[in-house]
This record gives structure tokens, sequence and C-alpha cells, in this order.
């Protein structure tokens, strides 16, 4: 358990449209009248859905967002370190989110892999080269955060990458 850093203003754009685009105002602080809870709780949704989508799931999932604060709460109990991990990934890796509250255990518990905040110029090849000694090394870092990445030239600034044991 713990907290993550993540940037805020980095990440997938889930928080702009429809019930969600309130809880962007929450976080942002902006002057406009608004339901808070309702907007944090719009915001867990888009979330936990852009979790299912990842094809990611533990037992019971609870996804909480903390909009005055950039909070992601985390609770469940994953099958493994892995899924564990791409769980808190996904949470954070959205616009919006500058915390991830980590309070979800793990059944196969491994060894934690180290995380990287990609920074401009960055690629994979770099990162498995800083890491691994092997620049070609790369692709055991897109595995490892697959399928949050659907191509290794698609990072970006200020995106949280696990890299995993050699």
């Amino acid at each position: 358990m713990g907290l993550f850093a993540f940037i805020k203003e980095a990440g997938e754009k889930l928080f702009g449209t429809g019930e969600a685009k309130a809880a962007e105002v929450v976080a942002k602080k902006e002057p406009t009248p608004v339901n808070i809870d309702a907007a944090n709780r719009a915001a867990a949704n888009a979330i936990a859905e852009y979790v299912a989508k990842m094809n990611l799931s533990a037992d019971g999932l609870a996804i909480g967002f903390d909009g005055a604060s950039g909070t992601v709460i985390v609770q469940g109990m994953a099958e493994t370190q892995e899924i564990k991990e791409k769980i808190l990934l996904c949470c954070g890796n959205v616009a919006g989110v500058e915390h991830v509250q980590d309070q979800l255990g793990v059944k196969e518990a491994a060894a934690e892999p180290q995380f990287y905040t990609v920074v401009r110029g960055d690629t994979l090849s770099k990162v498995a080269k800083e890491y691994y000694g092997n620049a070609n090394a790369y692709m055991k870092i897109f595995e490892a955060n697959k399928p949050m990445l659907s191509h290794p030239d698609k990072i970006y600034p200020g995106q949280v990458l696990r890299i995993p044991p050699q």
C-alpha cells in the first residue's frame, strides 16, 4: 500500500465529456456550481470503465476519486502483482489525476518492479538502455505495460511505466 504520484496534466482524457466533465471542473477548482459528490462518482466511474476496457480486474475492485486533491483511491484484491500495478497505472495515467492511493492487495506476491516517468525525448529503447544496458530490450518494457501501450512508439511525457526486473 502507498501513495503514487503522477503528473496531473498528462494522461488519458477521461473527464472531458458527459458527467465526468464536472470532475474536471472540480479538479481545476473553477468557481462553477457543481455537485461535487456526483462529479467525483462520475470521474471514478470513468476511471473504472477505462480499467475494464484494458481487460484488467480484481476481486472487489472499488475505485474512488477526490477531485479536490486529484486523488484516486483503489481497493480490492488483484490476482498477481503485475495486474495490481497495471490497474494502479491505468488509474494514475489519467489527465486530472495527481495521486493514486494504493489499497489494493495481491494474492500472488512477486518482486515489485521499478517505475519510470517518461520525459520529452524518451523512447522505450532509451529507457531499456538506461535500466537494462541494452536498447533492444525495449519490448520487455512494452510487454510489461500492455494493454495501456498499444505500440512501442506511443509513449508521452508524464506517463508512468512499469520497468520489470531483468
